[in-house]
């Protein structure tokens, strides 16, 4: 078991298990085709067996319970109620409160009822949809639909259900309408298009959005067909797991290889994403320094034909499942895989390539340099707590980060920004190894069982890797770990905390269990694993980042600001409270400390950029909640037209430059040298850089606090400004 702190969005809508199950390049275990229900009742009783003796605070499994999984489980079948009608629900609402009894009697009746209604329904709404777009929508027509699901009621009837479907694939093929409408304008007016391409007409334009749009959903309903009703058995166990906290979760064989993958940031195989189209498997990109990008004659683009193991007969993969062509092609490190490619030129050809262990780069610390007023500093960018539990000698991200500082250093830096925006965890190992880089030795983060029984992490080293001026960058999608850090270098006052205003606020602690160890000479294969909430994690001072989260000192306006998406705005999560503080000295090294943190704020009140995101905020609070589209084109395209001008009123918030120049270090210029796919990467990230805005502030805060007085010209306003 390895402890993990892991932010994990509880969402088990269909169409991100379908996305999951039908993109990821590492799902490889194989999956039986005939479902066993003894596996299924013997999954829910080790379920509820590790969940009720390692759980934090387990949950009663009684009415209430049964309440809230029922309804999590029917809003993860049918989010958008185009499935089930009226009469299905209420054959279902006798079971509203008797899930307790059947989850704790292993009886499956539920389940089965649901999953084979779900399947009838959906082989009806498949005919629903191809009805609508067999013949032209009436445009003119004056109708409307309501897009808040959540407050729709489900159909009354097969003709209601089959009317809603009709709407909705009318919203969906007008808007995209109305889009090509305005592409045929652009080229009216661009006089090198209009003589090269003809105008299309009213009606053409009208078939092709029915077109695109009966294949999208054609598509959407191929993945739904791959799904197997252990994919659809797998969204019931997590109704049931959830209810307990909302980190609680069941991991399908393939989701926690998944999950090991995205925690040590590599894989064996051969370094390729693939996706699925119609029939046919492609390659979508070569991840850079893998085996397939090093050998050279694999491409994206290539359509896979035949996959072969060895020297054994290639099997035809056409029409085969993604999941079943990624086994096919992943494998142990060392050993060759043939693969027969269709080019995009049409030839045909067998590639062999030697598998070999895989690092996605993406998931790994990078950093950069920027000189501000002749001064050079340092920006690094952590994405997550990375780590490989298997082999220590492996790559983590605290021994990455520190390996960073000490480039950073050699560049001359005056300072650095540590930003773990959209980070949300990983390992608990790493981020107390990375906080410990900023601190010369003492507590890091608190951690308290269900027992009461409190320990406290500490870093013992009493080297301060990095002793200079300090910004930790969050959002609102920065958690646990990033959490944990932020807090952190804020109790000790060692650093400026820039972001949000507040974190997302997971305060605790998850568990792993490989729920095969329980089981002696089992015959049902491999059963996945649980994730389970087992402690809670404390800041230093004492206060949980439970919910509430670390409020920025700095405090950025943020466009999602008014949007319910943190931790405290998730039903059952578990409560904040408060432990006794841990005995620690705060820094007391750092110059203008406060006058960085005053003159940032000071700063950030006359600027105009940041007072327009923050009208964009609430503008976006506001969008968020009319969902009634009109479907009469002049009408919907009058909405469109005041949403067009609108969003030109905020076009400055993504048109803006702050005129800083971003470099890699001179061990990364030497790799893009022979790695065009990485310099590409990290130009897009260098000039993502020199148009953010918070950035920049950040930069500002540490040029504060290393040279306090100073006239600097603000870049958003204008205005000279005198730090002080």
């Amino acid at each position: 078991m390895n402890v993990i702190l892991q932010f994990m969005k509880r969402n088990y809508r269909v169409l991100l298990v379908i996305v999951a199950l039908s993109v990821a390049l590492w799902s490889f275990i194989p999956r039986e085709k005939q479902s066993d229900p003894e596996k299924d009742k013997l999954l829910i009783e080790l379920l509820t067996f590790v969940i009720e003796r390692g759980h934090y605070s387990p949950s009663a499994i009684d009415d209430a319970f049964s309440k809230g999984v029922y309804k999590d489980y029917l809003e993860a079948l049918d989010p958008s109620k185009r499935f089930f009608l009226q009469s299905d629900i209420e054959e279902f609402a006798k079971f509203e409160t008797q899930l307790d009894e059947q989850i704790n009697n292993k009886d499956l009746t539920f389940f089965d009822l649901t999953y084979t209604r779900l399947m009838e329904r959906m082989k009806e709404s498949k005919e629903y949809y191809q009805d609508a777009l067999a013949k032209p929508f009436d445009y003119k027509k004056d109708e409307s639909i309501n897009t808040d699901y959540e407050k729709l009621p489900y159909a009354k009837n097969k003709a209601e259900l089959k009317e809603r479907w009709r709407l909705q694939v009318k919203l969906s093929a007008l808007s995209s309408l109305v889009e090509k409408q305005k592409l045929e304008e652009d080229k009216k007016n661009n006089k090198d298009l209009a003589e090269k391409q003809a105008p299309k007409s009213f009606e053409t334009l009208e078939k092709e959005t029915r077109e695109n749009t009966l294949k999208s959903l054609n598509d959407y309903f191929g993945f739904i067909k791959d799904l197997t009703r252990d994919d659809w058995f797998s969204v019931y166990v997590n109704a049931i797991a959830s209810r307990f906290d909302p980190h609680t979760a069941y991991m399908a064989p393939t989701e926690k290889e998944r999950f090991d993958v995205s925690m040590s940031g590599k894989f064996d195989g051969i370094g390729a994403r693939l996706q699925k189209e119609n029939d046919f498997t492609k390659i979508s990109e070569l991840i850079s320094g893998g085996p397939a990008w090093k050998g050279k004659q694999l491409e994206a683009g290539d359509i896979i034909l035949k996959v072969a193991q060895a020297n054994a007969e290639p099997v035809d993969v056409v029409g085969m499942r993604l999941d079943d062509v990624v086994k096919k092609i992943k494998g142990p490190k060392g050993t060759e895989v043939k693969l027969t490619v269709k080019k995009p030129d049409g030839s045909i050809k067998v590639i062999t390539i030697v598998r070999d262990a895989v690092e996605i780069e993406e998931t790994y610390v990078k950093s950069s340099v920027v000189n501000i007023d002749g001064n050079k500093y340092g920006v690094i960018y952590l994405p997550k707590f990375y780590i490989d539990f298997e082999d220590k000698n492996a790559r983590d991200a605290g021994k990455d980060v520190a390996q960073e500082v000490e480039r950073l250093k050699a560049e001359g830096v005056k300072g650095i920004v540590m930003d773990v925006r959209d980070n949300g965890g990983g390992s608990l190992k790493t981020v107390v190894d990375i906080a410990g880089l900023f601190i010369e030795q003492g507590p890091i983060v608190q951690i308290k069982s269900a027992e009461g029984k409190k320990d406290v992490l500490f870093d013992r080293d009493a080297k301060v890797q990095w002793d200079g001026p300090l910004v930790v960058m969050i959002n609102e999608f920065s958690a646990s770990a990033s959490e944990i850090l932020a807090a952190a270098i804020q109790d000790y006052k060692r650093g400026v905390i820039v972001g949000s205003k507040q974190s997302y606020g997971k305060g605790t602690v998850q568990n792993l269990y490989d729920l095969n160890q329980f089981i002696r000479g089992g015959t049902y294969g491999d059963l996945g694993a649980l994730k389970t909430t087992t402690q809670k994690y404390y800041r230093i001072n004492g206060g949980s980042t439970q919910r509430e989260g670390v409020k920025s000192d700095v405090v950025m306006a943020d466009k999602y600001a008014y949007l319910k998406m943190g931790e405290k705005d998730v039903e059952n999560a578990m409560p904040w409270d408060k432990i006794d503080a841990a005995n620690y000295k705060v820094w007391d090294k750092q110059n203008n400390y406060d006058l960085a943190i005053a003159q940032s704020k000071a700063r950030l009140e006359n600027n105009s950029q940041m007072q327009l995101i923050e009208d964009n905020a609430k503008w976006l609070e506001k969008r968020n909640n009319e969902n009634v589209y009109s479907l009469q084109i002049d009408k919907f395209k009058a909405e469109q037209k005041a949403l067009d001008e609108t969003n030109k009123k905020y076009k400055p918030i993504t048109d803006y430059k702050n005129s800083l120049v971003f470099s890699s270090l001179p061990y990364e210029n030497e790799m893009v040298k022979n790695d065009a796919l990485l310099k590409e990467k990290r130009d897009r990230w260098h000039e993502s850089l020199s148009k953010d805005l918070y950035i920049e502030e950040a930069l500002h805060i540490l040029n504060d606090m290393n040279f306090g007085k100073k006239e600097v010209t603000n870049k958003v306003t204008k205005e000279k400004m005198v730090k002080s």
